[in-house]
């Protein structure tokens, strides 16, 4: 192996490192701020980069300069320092001051929780429909926060009703990322227009639409009913452009659509640029709540799905309630003497089955997409539901059942 070789091939092996921080407030236990950092853990890498520390507070609410207080800021830096870090992630957004005194104080790159995943959507964007959403969301998410320390976006504007010289250069930023984002706006309108045209075609067909958390395995369950091969992979969001595919189970054919999926404290503006994409799941007639049952915080992921339901007034659907990855469950069985109370880790899942069905106003189903588990139980299910929503738009639809005396 040459020596530039070898060169090329560390450097592809490099990553940036990174701090992981936040706080323990009013409300929060330690706990849930330790599995709120293992999902910022598992964004970082998602990004490309290496989480090597985490630092958490307790403080009653976030230092309105530096979001953790004095002391540990201190600490942080010292093993910045020590350590070579390249940047220090924060679990909730930052405002523009505190991003200027943060990276001030600690002198490396400084993201938020907002901006990781910006990063990552930019990443992860094929289409020039997400490619548009996801820049209108970073210059949207940009325009607050930029300082006089920030490089010209472009050359000075002249001409009619432009400032001349005496424009200063956050001004003429200011300006051109307002002018972007303009820009953007009438891009996006025109895709959504034709975006909405392509789902009014559609309208002869049952729609069903696989949401949920994001890593839940919606692109697994959309690959192993359609017979597809469409990217699946234990990333966040690994999927971000809308997919929809012909479905047909037994005799009777549906639109089945993959969608973005969702997360807590998703950035407002992505809920704004994605919303030709949310019109999915809007216009869906039938929804397949994907959840991912291993993950020790399924039960939050179901509420911030809820939750962002009903912010796009799609909350009243019918919906199918698909416990996904039986095979990766795992659960701990107490002792005999063991007289604690029982913890989620020490439900088995044929309790938790019992537990779930038996209090959701929603059909409940288990499956594992990956090993095509309670599989026929699951395309059944999805049977009977999408054509209970076909016989009631069609009800004298003999083209579909041509031995069903009912029709």
């Amino acid at each position: 192996m040459t020596k530039g070789k070898q060169i090329h091939d560390l450097t592809l092996n490099l990553k940036e490192t990174a701090v992981l921080l936040g706080v323990v407030s009013q409300g929060q236990s330690e706990n849930i701020v330790n599995e709120y950092l293992d999902e910022l853990a598992f964004l970082t890498e998602t990004a490309g980069a290496d989480p090597v520390k985490r630092f958490i507070q307790k403080i009653d609410r976030p230092h309105p300069k530096t979001f953790l207080g004095k002391g540990k800021m201190e600490e942080v830096f010292e093993f910045v320092q020590d350590n070579c870090i390249d940047m220090a992630i924060f679990d909730d957004e930052l405002s523009p001051s505190q991003l200027r005194n943060i990276e001030e104080l600690l002198q490396i790159k400084i993201l938020d929780r907002n901006n990781l995943i910006l990063d990552i959507f930019a990443g992860r964007a094929q289409t020039a429909h997400a490619k548009t959403q996801v820049e209108l969301a970073q210059y949207q998410y940009l325009l607050p926060r930029l300082t006089n320390l920030w490089t010209h976006l472009s050359r000075q504007k002249g001409g009619v009703g432009m400032k001349g010289p005496g424009e200063t250069e956050i001004e003429t930023d200011r300006r051109i990322v307002r002018d972007k984002v303009s820009l953007l706006k009438q891009r996006l309108k025109k895709i959504d227009l034709q975006k909405s045209t392509q789902r009014g075609n559609r309208e002869q067909m049952i729609r069903v639409a696989l949401i949920g958390y994001t890593n839940v395995g919606k692109s697994t369950v959309l690959n192993a009913l359609a017979k597809t091969n469409i990217l699946a992979e234990n990333k966040l969001f690994a999927t971000l452009d809308t997919t929809v595919r012909k479905v047909v189970v037994d005799n009777l054919p549906f639109l089945l659509t993959d969608t973005v999926g969702f997360i807590r404290k998703l950035p407002h503006g992505l809920v704004e640029s994605f919303k030709s994409t949310l019109d999915e799941v809007r216009e869906a007639d039938l929804l397949i709540h994907v959840v991912d049952v291993s993950h020790p915080a399924f039960e939050d992921q179901i509420k911030v799905v809820n939750n962002t339901l009903k912010e796009i007034d799609s909350s009243d659907k019918p919906t199918l309630l698909v416990f996904n990855k039986i095979d990766a469950y795992q659960w701990i069985e107490k002792e005999e003497d063991d007289l604690t109370p029982s913890t989620r880790e020490n439900i088995s899942l044929e309790q938790m089955q019992e537990t779930w069905i038996g209090k959701q106003d929603v059909e409940c189903i288990f499956i594992s997409a990956n090993q095509k588990e309670n599989w026929a139980e699951f395309r059944n299910t999805i049977y009977k539901k999408v054509r209970t929503l076909h016989t009631k738009r069609y009800p004298y639809n003999k083209f579909l059942y041509p031995d069903n005396p009912d029709y």
